[in-house]
């Protein structure tokens, strides 16, 4: 009798240590699975301009162009935003058939006041009065830019070039993707590397006279 008891006792310690030994091996299954799919970037990534899906399906994971590496004392410096608060962010599968879409940019734009708010912080401005700034999508939405943070900066309306002068930049360079005249991939590195270089070099005029030109932010609104 003393045997059998000893020897379910026995069972019983082997049935337990199996389990643990169970449990840990599928805790490290876990920690490998979860470590692989953040290796892969499946977790979340960093693109350039032009990688990642090109899905028809929508906007609807952001791409960044770059990760801010500060979210205060931003300073923008001549009409150019702080590139380490503001290095700019797309949405991976916008597609040119998408933004050439009369009225894309209705549909993604989400930027709601408290956002703006956050951004008005990160560069130190206090106050403001109507149309002294906008806070604009560096890529703006009709070049595949996102709602992100690193995306929005305040911009000043003077002196000019300001941010009207970077609508007519905007409408200029998406006309000239949807023409097939210029890649959108371009068209975004242009205008996150410095707007004014290809405000320079532009027909300003011949983008002011494009047929629907309309300023592509809203100043006070939009949201």
């Amino acid at each position: 009798m003393s045997n059998k008891t000893s020897s379910s006792h026995q069972d019983s310690q082997f049935l337990a240590l199996g389990r643990r030994l169970f449990g840990i091996f599928i805790a490290v299954l876990l920690i490998i699975y979860t470590l692989t799919n953040a290796s892969s970037g499946q977790g979340g990534t960093v693109l350039s301009p032009g990688q990642g899906s090109t899905s028809s399906t929508g906007s609807s994971q952001p791409a960044h162009l770059g990760k801010p590496t500060k979210f205060s004392n931003c300073v923008a410096v001549d009409g150019v935003q702080d590139k380490a608060c503001t290095p700019g962010a797309i949405f991976a599968d916008a597609t040119v058939a998408q933004i050439c879409t009369p009225g894309y940019s209705a549909s993604v734009r989400n930027v709601p006041t408290s956002e703006k708010d956050q951004v008005y912080a990160m560069y130190n401005i206090t106050s403001h009065f109507s149309g002294q700034y906008e806070v604009d999508h560096l890529i703006s939405l009709e070049l595949g830019g996102s709602n992100d943070i690193a995306n929005l900066w305040p911009e000043l309306a003077e002196p000019k070039p300001g941010f009207h002068q970077k609508d007519a930049v905007e409408n200029y360079l998406h006309q000239q993707v949807c023409d097939g005249k210029m890649s959108l991939q371009k068209a975004q590195a242009l205008i996150a590397n410095d707007w004014h270089q290809a405000y320079n070099s532009m027909p300003v005029a011949r983008a002011e006279a494009l047929p629907g030109f309309e300023p592509t932010e809203c100043p006070e609104g939009c949201g």
